[in-house]
């Protein structure tokens, strides 16, 4: 919109994934009536937190990493997201995280704002000791806004229940008592939920299987191909495949493979926990990563990073459904590209919505004490995807929008609502 100047702490030479996250939120514009009005509220964070994180490594030396913790927006309630270890994180990088964390939580009706924090560090170059020590570091130089009805975090890339237990502890001898709340995805043992970790992956699932419903593509003996073979795409596969899907190509940041007969998923994911990558696994043939983005399938599941799926990605895929397991992964140009080929792609902000869904039931688990089956998680998160998807689906056809749009406008009008009623302070 026209009054959006851009915010000068970002460097304009390198504008994504910010700028896709602000191009997604203009092209609802049209779309929200008088809330519009208040659309400037989303493209600026509320709060932006950059602290040093300085430890004493193993052999001794001091070394600095960056630090960071966006809350994007706060109107439905206290903040919400993951903690990234990556050596590519940004300031950049987290305020689009958060962003979407924002729309995500509205689009699926939990009671949260968006938040993402993330260490500018590649995780494998660290011993579990360093690990635990920039974990509590950080943790620390963000805990005057963090807190269990503040800001809650959740692992991510490069992070997991470890992580979270480290946080939770540290969080809980700042503050002198145990505050199991103060972060979601952790141990059972430690006030955890039992889904959790298959959560976003099951999620997946289902946004493929309604969207499949949909349009006539069941995921009965459906080709289906992976990229990313962490938590969300490893558990998305092995769900697919317990339901009669084949998959017929897994991309991991070391290796593409391909087997047009099915990939033996059990397999696989031994191999990768044992090896730390699909390199060199015996059941599938080696590919080159171009070929990996045109292996024919019926459903797509980028479950990597954000910005892959690219225009010229986009106008080589060889598939019926784009299901976003990553936060981010299609540029809005590589979405215009999907649009025109008739591809159809369930946004990320409802396609990987499990895990904040689960991440959600264990917060309300820590408040009450009281701790519900898989069983009743599953059922509750199938529940609650199912709703989201269909209320989706119908402003989508309605609106003659794409799915995405359709759960941006849904979103972003419950986010400026709460705006509205809430009214400027002062």
């Amino acid at each position: 919109m026209a009054n959006h100047t851009p915010l000068s702490y970002l460097d304009p030479a390198r504008p994504e994934p910010w700028a896709s996250f602000i191009e997604q939120i203009d092209r609802v514009a049209p779309h929200l009536g008088h809330f519009s009005h208040w659309l400037e509220t989303l493209k600026r964070p509320k709060r932006v937190l950059i602290v040093d994180v300085p430890i004493v490594r193993d052999d001794g030396s001091i070394a600095h990493y960056e630090g960071y913790r966006v809350q994007h927006n706060l109107s439905r309630g206290p903040g919400k997201g993951g903690v990234r270890f990556h050596p590519a994180v940004t300031l950049n990088e987290v305020m689009a995280l958060a962003g979407w964390m924002t729309v995500k939580n509205a689009a699926l009706g939990l009671p949260y704002g968006g938040a993402k924090g993330g260490v500018r560090i590649d995780p494998r170059a660290f011993s579990a000791a360093e690990l635990e020590r920039i974990t509590r570091r950080y943790t620390s130089e963000i805990g005057i806004v963090i807190g269990p009805d503040k800001d809650i975090p959740a692992p991510d890339v490069g992070t997991n229940e470890q992580t979270m237990a480290w946080m939770m502890d540290t969080y809980s001898v700042n503050v002198g008592h145990t505050a199991s709340g103060v972060v979601t995805g952790k141990p059972i043992a430690l006030g955890g939920s039992l889904g959790r970790l298959e959560a976003t992956g099951r999620g997946v699932y289902i946004a493929a299987r309604e969207a499949g419903l949909r349009i006539g593509v069941p995921i009965a003996g459906a080709r289906v191909a992976v990229q990313g073979f962490g938590n969300v795409g490893g558990v998305a596969a092995r769900i697919f495949r317990e339901n009669g899907a084949k998959i017929v190509a897994l991309q991991d940041a070391q290796a593409a493979i391909a087997n047009p007969n099915g990939i033996d998923i059990t397999a696989a994911l031994a191999h990768a926990a044992a090896h730390g990558s699909l390199a060199d696994f015996f059941g599938a043939e080696p590919i080159s990563d171009d070929d990996f983005w045109q292996s024919e399938c019926e459903y797509f599941i980028p479950a990597a990073l954000e910005g892959q799926v690219t225009p010229e990605r986009a106008r080589n895929l060889r598939t019926r459904i784009v299901v976003e397991g990553a936060n981010g992964p299609t540029t809005p140009a590589a979405d215009d590209v999907l649009q025109e080929r008739d591809i159809l792609v369930i946004p990320d902000v409802l396609a990987n919505a499990g895990g904040v869904t689960v991440s959600y039931f264990e917060w309300v688990q820590d408040f009450s004490s009281f701790f519900w089956s898989e069983e009743e998680i599953n059922a509750r998160l199938e529940s609650i995807m199912m709703k989201a998807f269909a209320a989706i689906w119908q402003a989508a056809q309605e609106r003659k929008v794409s799915v995405r749009t359709a759960a941006f406008i849904i979103a972003c009008q419950r986010v400026l609502a709460a705006r509205e009623q809430r009214g400027l302070y002062p």
